[in-house]
């Protein structure tokens, strides 16, 4: 959980240009940029213990035995930032981000061109497909059949799919992006019938959705060709 303290751009704002006027009365003089950075900066740190606190909360999963590290978060800075921080407080601890033979959108497009999927999985209703150059032109597709020849047109023009729901064994739903990362994470209504009622119900829906993950992941890394030798955790 990390706390952070943000002052609003608008209210700096107007404290600055309250100061500015205040100055511009006291002298006849408008402060010039490196004196409006200084200022600005001070109206900043004067207004921030008066800031209202953000928490923010990463769930982070270890699984020593299989040798992976899950992390919940959106955007690559907080797990980054997240990684530096484990890897700071535990000594010797050595992480890799999973690399695979087979390229996941090279896989992705593989089974919207084939409609053949691996076992165990299944391709849902949702896709992302991206040009590769600097255009970044792009289509995407929501609640959608993807067994369609306008899917396979742009393939064959070029476009790279960067996001495809998929359901593996008819028990996790997830959206894979070609940076295999696993999005929209949802567990179907069957998974968690076997919650036992006299542990938590964090505990309990704790150890289903990780036992899902646990037979998941190796699954979807053997559909991508296998972990690649040489990345070490």
């Amino acid at each position: 959980m990390v706390e952070t303290k943000a002052v609003p751009a608008s209210a700096i704002a107007r404290k600055l240009e309250e100061r500015v006027e205040m100055l511009l009365q006291q002298t006849g003089r408008k402060p010039g940029k490196k004196e409006l950075k200084e200022l600005k900066e001070e109206i900043r740190l004067s207004m921030l213990p008066y800031a209202i606190p953000k928490l923010a909360t990463c769930w982070v999963w270890l699984a020593p035995q299989a040798g992976y590290l899950y992390i919940d978060a959106s955007t690559q800075s907080r797990v980054d930032d997240l990684v530096s921080l484990l890897v700071e407080l535990v000594p010797g601890l050595s992480v890799a981000q999973l690399a695979t033979n087979l390229a996941p959108a090279a896989a992705m497009s593989s089974w919207l061109s084939t409609q053949e999927p691996p076992s165990s999985f299944t391709v849902d209703r949702e896709c992302e497909l991206k040009t590769p150059d600097d255009s970044k032109s792009a289509v995407r597709y929501a609640r959608h059949a993807l067994d369609i020849a306008e899917i396979q047109g742009h393939i064959q023009a070029g476009k790279v799919p960067t996001r495809l729901a998929i359901t593996w064994d008819d028990r996790v739903s997830f959206v894979l992006t070609d940076k295999l990362q696993l999005r929209k994470v949802d567990y179907l209504d069957t998974v968690f019938d076997g919650r036992d009622s006299d542990r938590g119900v964090f505990d309990s829906d704790f150890a289903i959705a990780t036992g899902e993950i646990e037979r998941l992941v190796p699954d979807l890394v053997q559909a991508l060709g296998g972990e690649l030798a040489s990345a070490s955790r």
